[in-house]
């Protein structure tokens, strides 16, 4: 996909998935644009008037609010999200692929 004339990477597919270690990245990409967009949605509550709500405001209802914001995040993850995942996710292959280098380098240099 092409936006503004840089080329987007594309979400993986079945069988880039079918690999384990690319479904716990995939996964773990995913859980990071959850977690973004729980901490973009919390400050939104900090505007609500909840001693006037259904529930009364209080300390129960404040200590609920950090999960209901995770939960937000996750529900707007799993429909599609902000994109987030996707580039997290080819970025965290590259690291990987690096390091894996670094340590089959170092491992022929120290045998040589």
């Amino acid at each position: 996909m092409s936006v503004g004339g840089v080329v987007q990477p594309a979400k993986p597919g079945v069988a880039e998935l079918a690999d384990p270690a690319k479904a716990r990245v995939w996964k773990s990409a995913q859980d990071f644009e959850a977690m973004v967009l729980g901490q973009l949605v919390a400050p939104m509550f900090a505007t609500v008037e909840t001693s006037k709500g259904v529930f009364g405001g209080g300390a129960a209802e404040e200590q609920w609010r950090p999960m209901l914001s995770q939960e937000i995040g996750k529900h707007v993850a799993r429909g599609g999200g902000l994109g987030l995942a996707v580039p997290v996710y080819h970025q965290m292959l590259r690291a990987q692929e690096a390091a894996d280098a670094a340590k089959k380098a170092a491992a022929q240099e120290a045998g040589a």
